[in-house]
């Protein structure tokens, strides 16, 4: 069992089949599918299920997930940590991230960074609840993973970085309707109308108790992804409740954005490996320990 022989079949995990794995390796499929067949006669079990002409991963594949990623991800180590012996000046970071730690803190981290290295670059993919997170971070998919939860996290097997606490905001349009107070206590949101994410996250229980509290409230849009509020906001659709950490993005783009007086917290931690990180997710851990957050819920003065 080689390197290549991984990074072949977790291709073919990735890309869900040995056509689209082998376009993305710039391989015949033939010499994939010998490579993986060379691999099953040494694990001397079947990876994948051929049906058709659609494979699916058996039950030993669906073991071999977690250490194929660990081996490969311990050999870029390796190999980043001897290029780094004359300092941390290139490589890359694989982080995972949720979609408001991913506007702030993640924003200025990176911007930190990038002006100390210049020359590593940060991935940052997309997660949406923290168990996505804990699980690349984990197997090894990451290095890095950064959430928002209701509570800290403690999650066995990965190191958390604690990063800030977040308060809820209401934003709104400039010229939009807009409830008197500082913060906003729920009990002055009556009548307004809201944009809301689905059932589920943290961000919509705020919600719901603005609802429990005013019968003449009402959501006018249900919006699943997070990225489209603030430009549906911004066209006076209605109002919305975000984390804090879009209070800042929402005011350069001419929004209003208030602290709500609500407890809810979003507990935002950096999630890392146990396992040797490369030098540059180092630096960038390095950094993260630093990290002191702005007062990003509270209004500005005009």
């Amino acid at each position: 069992m080689d390197a290549r022989q991984l990074e072949y079949f977790l291709a073919i995990v990735d890309h869900d089949g040995f056509g689209r794995a082998a376009q993305a390796l710039h391989l015949a499929q033939p010499s994939l599918s010998q490579a993986i067949a060379g691999l099953e006669r040494e694990v001397g079990m079947q990876l994948f299920h051929r049906i058709g002409r659609r494979v699916v991963l058996s039950d030993a594949g669906t073991e071999l997930i977690g250490p194929a990623r660990q081996v490969l991800r311990d050999l870029r180590t390796a190999k980043a940590t001897m290029a780094s012996m004359k300092g941390v000046r290139h490589g890359r970071i694989e982080l995972v991230t949720m979609p408001s730690p991913g506007i702030e803190p993640l924003s200025a981290l990176i911007g930190a960074f990038t002006r100390r290295h210049p020359g590593i670059t940060v991935d940052a993919e997309a997660a949406f609840t923290p168990d996505e997170v804990i699980q690349q971070v984990r197997q090894g998919a990451c290095e890095l993973g950064l959430t928002g939860a209701p509570e800290p996290l403690h999650p066995p097997g990965v190191d958390v970085l604690p990063l800030q606490q977040q308060d809820f905001v209401l934003i709104g349009a400039a010229d939009a309707a807009f409830p008197v107070g500082d913060p906003l206590p729920i009990g002055a949101l009556a009548g307004v109308e809201l944009i809301a994410s689905p059932p589920g996250s943290l961000m919509r229980r705020v919600v719901d108790d603005i609802l429990a509290e005013h019968a003449d409230v009402r959501i006018v849009a249900e919006i699943a992804h997070r990225a489209s509020i603030l430009p549906l906001v911004l066209q006076g659709a209605g109002l919305a409740v975000l984390p804090a950490a879009w209070a800042s993005l929402a005011r350069r783009s001419g929004a209003r954005a208030v602290r709500l007086d609500h407890p809810a917290r979003l507990h935002v931690e950096l999630l890392s490996r146990q396992a040797q990180l490369t030098p540059a997710a180092e630096a960038f851990l390095a950094l993260a320990r630093t990290f002191r957050p702005a007062d990003e819920g509270a209004e500005q003065p005009g």
